[in-house]
């Protein structure tokens, strides 16, 4: 059977806007056909506005790359349209284990409380995750939904004219000229994009190297997230191993710095490593191998005029904890509503300052827990190591260790405590639902609130009176009223009220809390929707 990553599933065509005697103006062009960039053109495409997307390669990713995806990235794919094969197709996993030399010292649960659609983290290789992301490209340009892949179009020349983005297209039939309102670089980690504007990263680069090989084996290992300091077959450092669908598992193998790359990929090389590892009698077979250095490093800033970066090409997190993939789709999420109510005319430009200002925040938090996780799994000296291990050998037997041990700090929804966006909260009630957070879902009926909330702006009112509809500088919130009959579960109360009898909520389109109120107030709500999109109050 031909895989998904060798079959061109967006190949190169001729488009007329090569035959123009002038460039031809598009509203978003986005660079880079990966997940962050097929999650972007979707939600823009949903929402009316036309998204092209380019890139040079003509089909998915090669290798599973990322694979290991959270519950709230499975949330906006819902919204998206496309989270229920994500979900079909991936290994459902929640319990992990740690296991220091020969032993086994502890394991953990990450199972989500009752209530929630989605798991806490499914295992999917990238090549069906982009595969999905076509496939629903393709069905909503069916429907007649303004959106385009591109394959076999290489950016090779940007330029911010300030009030649109010129730019040089190549093509098998040679180069062509575009203008573009906005554009989006989603072209990864080395990203084109940034090198042509001139831009660069600032962080860290550990000193390093990890082998990644997908191997696909009939083995007895159970679904879970397996973590090895210094084991036996690869002493002095460290090992994960994770199931992925079809037979195939990820396995991590720390290599140290001083190593040459290229004879590390080799198959006589990497081999004998796999089969210390699993065991003579385990047959595998080698599907991709490659070879990482950990870097935690992201762009100063996020926006540049009319260009805007998001995913890898934005910034950058060792992979273990999740925090790479998760945090693009975190970052479309943010970005496409605000860009849709600039185009529309009804925010002033200076509320992506806003997607700036929060995603450079919730990057900054994934590059802390990855760089900790980072110095906890590679110690820099002597006296590091001794103490982290004092702390593998204490998590065995005493429960109060297990939090200081760092094998990867799992992807969590980022909340906007600093944002300017939030309103002051009026509710004494939850922690966990203030301003800034992300909506957590809870079940209504024979459905959940996430898909009630949908991709606009909602008042979501809970045992209180309101009006069903609300129009505040011609943008309109719906409203999703729910009382106290409604939570058989006793979710609702739980993460949404607390200790109060009732609560209104404003609720943004990417479905973080914009403010709260014990009550409906006129004026209060009003100037939150107004600090939500940007305006001054």
């Amino acid at each position: 059977m031909t895989k998904i990553f060798e079959t061109p599933l967006y190949p190169y065509t001729r488009q007329a806007d090569q035959n123009a005697a002038q460039p031809v103006r598009r509203k978003v062009v986005i660079i880079g056909a990966g997940p962050v960039g097929l999650a972007a053109a979707i939600d823009l495409a949903q929402q009316g506005i036309e998204a092209i997307i380019v890139d040079e390669n003509d089909k998915v990713s090669f290798g599973s790359r990322a694979i290991c995806f959270a519950k709230r990235p499975l949330e906006i794919l819902d919204r998206l349209g496309c989270g229920e094969p994500m979900v079909d197709k991936g290994v459902v996993w929640n319990l992990g284990k740690v296991f220091f030399d020969e032993r086994q010292v502890y394991e953990f649960n990450l199972l989500p409380e009752e209530g929630h659609r989605r798991p806490a983290f499914i295992n999917l290789q990238q090549y069906y995750f982009e595969e999905y992301l076509v496939n629903r490209a393709r069905e909503l340009q069916q429907q007649g939904a303004p959106i385009e892949i591109r394959g076999g179009n290489k950016l090779i020349k940007i330029d911010d004219k300030g009030d649109h983005v010129d730019l040089t297209i190549d093509t098998p039939e040679g180069p062509y000229q575009l203008e573009a309102d906005w554009v989006i670089a989603c072209d990864g980690a080395s990203s084109p994009t940034r090198q042509m504007m001139g831009l660069d990263f600032v962080g860290r680069i550990f000193e390093d190297n990890f082998l990644i090989a997908d191997v696909i084996m009939d083995a007895p290992f159970p679904t879970e997230r397996w973590f090895w300091f210094d084991p036996p077959f690869n002493k002095g450092q460290s090992a994960l191993l994770h199931k992925q669908p079809d037979g195939v598992w990820r396995i991590d193998l720390q290599l140290g710095w001083d190593i040459n790359k290229e004879e590390e990929k080799k198959p006589e090389n990497v081999i004998p490593r796999l089969k210390a590892m699993l065991g003579d009698d385990v047959n595998f077979e080698l599907e991709w191998v490659s070879i990482y250095t950990f870097q935690c490093r992201r762009m100063e800033n996020f926006r540049h005029g009319r260009v805007l970066f998001a995913g890898d090409s934005a910034h950058q997190v060792s992979p273990f904890g999740a925090r790479g993939a998760n945090s693009g789709l975190q970052d479309t999420d943010n970005l496409c509503w605000k860009l849709k109510l600039v185009m529309d005319g009804k925010a002033p430009e200076s509320l992506l300052d806003s997607y700036d200002d929060e995603r450079v925040y919730g990057a900054d938090e994934n590059i802390l827990n990855s760089s900790r996780s980072t110095d906890f799994i590679t110690p820099k000296s002597d006296m590091s190591r001794l103490l982290r291990d004092a702390v593998l050998d204490l998590s065995e037997h005493y429960e109060f260790a297990r939090p200081l041990v760092n094998s990867g700090r799992l992807s969590v929804p980022c909340t906007y405590d600093q944002s300017e966006l939030n309103s002051e909260d009026k509710l004494d009630g939850p922690t966990r639902s203030r301003p800034g957070s992300p909506c957590a879902d809870a079940p209504l009926g024979e459905g959940f609130l996430l898909d009630q909330l949908g991709d606009q702006f909602t008042l979501l009112t809970i045992n209180a009176d309101a009006p069903n509809e609300l129009d505040v500088d011609g943008i309109k919130i719906k409203r999703l009223a729910l009382s106290s009959a409604d939570d058989t579960s006793n979710a609702i109360k739980e993460r949404y009220l607390g200790n109060a009898q009732q609560a209104v909520y404003l609720i943004r389109p990417d479905q973080h809390v914009a403010a709260r109120h014990d009550t409906f107030d006129q004026t209060y709500f009003t100037n939150a929707l107004r600090r939500a999109i940007g305006k001054s109050v």
